[in-house]
């Protein structure tokens, strides 16, 4: 095991993960990213070091096949670094985001890990600190390929699907 320092990218696009309350709209919105300050200066990562590359601040019930490609392209951009990848995707339409890049990037050379939250990093009950951190120690570990980690189960992409009811992430058959 070596002691050598691994980049890894967190690319953020929005979603419930980074949604913050806008007490004069009395709203929850994607405006800018706040897991740095959220999750990623709390962690102790000697062996990490992690650079943070917003992409869009979106909801992903409103991503549409245009947005889909600029995260591909964003992906296909930062793989080229050689270092693993994580994005923070909205959990509504993340496993389609996924499948998308997983058919259109055969040749991925890192790994590359989505993730999100069911709840928003300012709510004590939230589940995004959880995702995001096991997200990061997946992308460390894992080869090449598209994944899905989330409540701490991962899942190799195609074959995964958020569940509504359940209010987490189940393995499909393909």
């Amino acid at each position: 095991m070596s002691n050598e320092i691994l980049p890894l990218f967190i690319l953020t696009t929005g979603g419930t993960i980074e949604k913050i309350y806008d007490e004069f709209e009395g709203s929850l919105q994607n405006k800018d990213t706040i897991v740095k300050n959220k999750i990623l200066q709390k962690l102790r990562l000697p062996y990490t070091e992690i650079h943070l590359e917003p992409i869009m601040a979106k909801d992903s019930l409103v991503m549409d096949d245009k947005d889909r490609a600029s995260i591909l392209q964003s992906i296909r951009t930062y793989s080229l670094h050689g270092n693993p990848i994580v994005v923070l995707h909205g959990t509504d339409t993340m496993d389609l985001t996924a499948k998308h890049c997983f058919e259109n990037f055969k040749d991925i050379s890192v790994p590359v890990v989505f993730t999100g939250a069911m709840k928003p990093l300012g709510f004590d009950d939230s589940d995004a600190a959880q995702n995001v951190i096991e997200a990061i120690f997946a992308a460390r570990i894992l080869k090449p390929g598209f994944y899905v980690t989330f409540h701490g189960k991962l899942f190799t992409v195609p074959n995964v699907k958020k569940n509504k009811i359940r209010g987490t992430f189940e393995e499909i058959e393909s």
